[in-house]
């Protein structure tokens, strides 16, 4: 949600990195982002749970690997 939401506000997200037990936003703002970009026009409960699931699995990789790190990279992937 903490990337939804700041992606949804053009934020840049190169130097974001989630705060894990951080509350941020409401229960509804929160299934609004996930319905606003889970890409089903009428999702099922199973179908926003997988895609939740997806998008927690890839930002927990993308934030420990060294090719998406901006201060190992520096400005060489520049909106990678």
């Amino acid at each position: 949600f903490q990337y939804l939401k700041r992606h949804y506000q053009g934020c840049n997200l190169d130097t974001f990195w989630y705060r894990k037990e951080s509350v941020e936003g409401s229960p509804a703002e929160c299934l609004q982002q996930f319905l606003l970009h889970c890409g089903i026009a009428d999702p099922s409960w199973s179908e926003l749970r997988n895609f939740t699931c997806f998008l927690n699995v890839q930002l927990g990789d993308c934030e420990v690997s060294d090719f998406c790190n901006p201060v190992f990279v520096q400005d060489t992937l520049q909106g990678f």
